[in-house]
């Protein structure tokens, strides 16, 4: 067994205080052992922690991490419009190289801004898991399907991939992966599709995940058809459960809230996207407040455009603050714990806890900048302060993949360099068809 010591830093515990403290990791298991005083452990091997916070690996709970590819190509649109008329014309273009380039891109992200789990919703989700592997970090992976704009046999085809791929990469990477069944939303799979796939779906022990109640355009239609709340009718087509999160629900009433409550469903807020794409602000302190579990996303880089999920914690403050009209809404220690412990109880994760016994998933955040000092409070640093870049080391199940901030599982250039010459050529084909 070999054991790695995160020593000399200051650690946050569960219930968010801060202890001067070493951690002990079983890296063969992926496991922290112990969390004591400094002096009290040894390892075999160590990272230094001086000067810096170990926090629980943040939980990207909702993204599309291929969508790199295309950051910064189109911007400032309403969310129809930005889908329609730009990102799902260059999305056909994607190869199954491209994805899988996109996909490095964002774990490299992802890895030197402390994250060390996701939620992912994409196609050619073969080579995502292939970089997740290579990655060393932990995802819930899935083939997102859509029959709107298809004919029986093609909607059939996609719904069918989404439960093939779901049972088919379970427990990849070493039990890093796994995976969720994924009807794109409630308007772009069809009611039909919905209630013969999804018991399917629920009796093979699937969880799952879908956009939903992202804009008011998402809603209405809904209400029209069915005469009841988007929630409503997902519930009675068997969506909602305990083994279900939602990304979005910007726009739920009362009643969606009760219903997310009393079946266990989670929902993910994504602030940066909804403001960027003005979809909405989500009453995230009702939702909490309503005993629902809401963790924190990214979305994806073409509508954030970064995945700093330090950023993220700014963001979802100050937006359920507006929403709440209410300065004391959405807290610190609030947007900390969906960041964390949250996220990873929503994706099936032993994570998100400092503490014997959980996964070892860390990061180590440097404290020994001038926009992190004075240290009157280091979590409400996490929140309002600290950036991504701040992070030192990420370990994920035990294996150091940030080290000093030097990425140890790709070489980051390298990743850089396919990533722009795909980009590149991806807009090509897009634009010359």
């Amino acid at each position: 067994m070999s054991e790695l010591l995160v020593s000399g830093g200051r650690v946050l515990r569960p219930d968010l205080t801060v202890e001067r403290a070493d951690v002990l990791v079983d890296q063969s298991a992926g496991e922290i052992l112990a969390v004591e005083a400094p002096g009290e452990l040894s390892g075999d091997d160590e990272l230094d922690a001086s000067g810096g916070l170990v926090i629980p690996g943040l939980v990207n709970a909702h993204t599309h991490v291929a969508m790199t590819l295309l950051r910064g190509y189109a911007d400032d649109k309403p969310l129809d419009a930005w889908l329609q008329e730009d990102i799902w014309p260059v999305e056909a273009e994607l190869t199954p190289e491209d994805v899988r380039v996109g996909a490095e891109l964002g774990l490299v992200e992802m890895v030197k801004s402390g994250t060390t789990a996701l939620s992912d919703m994409y196609f050619h989700v073969d080579e995502i898991a292939a970089a997740v592997e290579e990655a060393g970090v932990r995802a819930v992976l899935g083939h997102t399907a859509v029959t709107v704009g298809k004919d029986d046999e093609g909607a059939r085809a996609d719904v069918t991939q989404s439960l093939d791929v779901a049972r088919e990469l379970d427990g990849a990477a070493d039990g890093r992966i796994t995976t969720t069944f994924q009807p794109h939303s409630l308007t772009t799979v069809g009611e039909e599709y919905l209630r013969e796939f999804v018991p399917e779906a629920v009796e093979a022990g699937l969880p799952m995940h879908l956009h939903a109640n992202e804009t008011e355009d998402e809603v209405d239609p809904l209400v029209e058809e069915h005469g009841v709340r988007p929630l409503e009718y997902a519930d009675d087509v068997g969506l909602l459960g305990e083994d279900t999160f939602l990304a979005h629900c910007v726009h739920v009433d009362e009643t969606e809230i009760g219903l997310l409550a009393e079946t266990g469903t989670g929902a993910v807020h994504c602030p940066a996207s909804n403001m960027k794409l003005a979809s909405g602000m989500a009453p995230v302190q009702r939702l909490l407040d309503g005993g629902v579990t809401v963790g924190l996303g990214t979305d994806g880089a073409a509508s954030n455009n970064d995945l700093d999920m330090f950023d993220e914690m700014r963001d979802a403050a100050m937006l359920g603050k507006l929403a709440a009209e209410d300065a004391s809404a959405v807290a610190a220690e609030t947007v900390v714990q969906m960041a964390t412990a949250n996220g990873a109880d929503l994706l099936g994760f032993d994570s998100g806890r400092i503490e014997a016994g959980a996964n070892a998933d860390l990061a180590v955040v440097d404290l020994e900048t001038p926009h992190l000092t004075p240290a009157h409070d280091l979590v409400s640093h996490l929140a309002y302060a600290a950036h991504g870049s701040d992070v030192r080391h990420t370990v994920c199940d035990g294996e150091v993949l940030l080290c000093d901030r030097d990425v140890t599982v790709f070489d980051e250039a390298a990743v850089r360099q396919r990533a722009s010459e795909h980009a590149a050529a991806l807009v090509d084909r897009a634009e010359g068809n």
